[in-house]
């Protein structure tokens, strides 16, 4: 079906037309640039994620005059002015919001799908990573007063690692402040590192009927109500029901707690645990939270097999823009690998891409002669959780 195609138009066939024309009519530009359309700047700034551009001249020196030009899907003029007024200029909300469609298709595809923790429980994790961006050149980023930044605040599904909801924000936001943004579905259990602490805000989750697994922070005082037998064979420690003692915990969350204490067999780290689950074995609360470092690994891959740490355009816009559409890249690779089953890591499936992009042939085929021949040649060192 997909022969005599380059496998860059089978790549964004991910998109639907009339889905990105929906988000363009969303956000319209305040003065469309008569060069390049939306859907130009799309294309052209997904074909420098997956080949790895280094510029918006490099992005014009491999594009422009290329006989690929109409095959890919690009119909306007592609120079690094007009690369450069679009980025500038057209919302990236649109981007976003593409985003979000190819998210939703994701999720569908991974729905049914085991989380490795063998619990019935849909689990998210959260958490957010910092690129780093000189004060000079980007002072719109403020963070610190000799350096500036942004932050990706991510809430991932743990089932097929999909990025279910993004926030991008200067790096002086706190981590905490995302808790806000998030809308908390009952029943389901969300993981947190202990930088996003708040016990008013972890009550408003329990509130809406879902469940959180967060660390305390060593000053956390509480007193425990009961206790409750455990295997220490394990490197459970207890396992108890505890309630804040501070006035301001008792006022931000009046209701019990449950405490696990875990001592990681690998490390000898003692490990303590928050939850307001009581009917998970305490042994699974201690996993779930291990688990939560697969959103670590999605950050590693997306800052190193896409262009997010050094950007095209220096404008708050530009650099939401640049983020959204690496998102969306990921999202896309994520799809066709599910779509394909080629159980290949999506890392190494991004590096056959970039070669491969005027290639004419069905991605499948691709992917097929491009896989190991000999299962020597793969490197077990590599991480192959969930396809990274």
């Amino acid at each position: 079906m997909n022969e005599g195609r380059l496998i860059f138009s089978q790549i964004t066939d991910t998109v639907h037309r009339q889905q990105f024309d929906r988000c363009v009519r969303l956000h319209p530009m305040p003065r469309a640039s008569r060069g390049m359309s939306a859907r130009d700047q799309f294309l052209a700034m997904v074909f420098a994620q997956i080949t790895f551009r280094e510029s918006l001249r490099d992005i014009e020196a491999c594009l422009r005059g290329s006989r690929h030009l109409h095959a890919m899907g690009i119909r306007g003029e592609i120079t690094r002015t007009n690369l450069a007024y679009a980025n500038l200029h057209r919302d990236w909300r649109v981007y976003e919001a593409l985003a979000q469609i190819l998210v939703a298709k994701a999720r569908r595809l991974h729905l049914g799908d085991a989380n490795g923790l063998e619990i019935e429980e849909m689990v998210y994790v959260v958490d957010s990573t910092s690129i780093d961006l000189c004060v000079t050149l980007y002072p719109w980023a403020t963070f610190k007063r000799t350096n500036g930044a942004v932050k990706m605040h991510t809430q991932m599904e743990l089932t097929g690692s999909i990025p279910v909801f993004v926030r991008v924000t200067t790096g002086s936001v706190a981590d905490v402040d995302f808790l806000d943004r998030i809308f908390y579905e009952a029943g389901c259990l969300y993981v947190f590192d202990r930088g996003y602490l708040d016990f008013r805000r972890l009550r408003r989750i329990a509130l809406a009927g879902a469940w959180f697994v967060i660390r305390p922070k060593s000053n956390t005082r509480f007193s425990v109500v009961g206790s409750r037998p455990v295997d220490k064979t394990t490197g459970l420690r207890c396992d108890q029901t505890i309630r804040l003692s501070s006035a301001q915990g008792r006022r931000d969350y009046p209701e019990r707690l449950r405490r696990v204490v875990y001592v990681d067999p690998d490390t000898g780290k003692r490990l303590a645990f928050l939850t307001n689950h009581f009917g998970l074995p305490a042994l699974a609360i201690a996993k779930i939270y291990k688990n939560r470092w697969r959103i670590e690994l999605f950050f590693k891959w997306i800052k190193q097999n896409l262009r997010i740490k050094a950007f095209y355009g220096t404008s708050e816009n530009a650099v939401r823009t640049q983020i959204w559409i690496a998102v969306s890249v990921y999202l896309m690779v994520a799809i066709l690998n599910k779509e394909l089953g080629t159980g290949e890591k999506l890392s190494r499936i991004l590096q056959v891409l970039s070669v491969n992009v005027f290639q004419k042939l069905a991605l499948r085929e691709l992917l097929t002669k491009c896989a190991p021949k000999n299962p020597a040649d793969l490197d077990f060192n590599q991480l192959m959780f969930n396809g990274f």
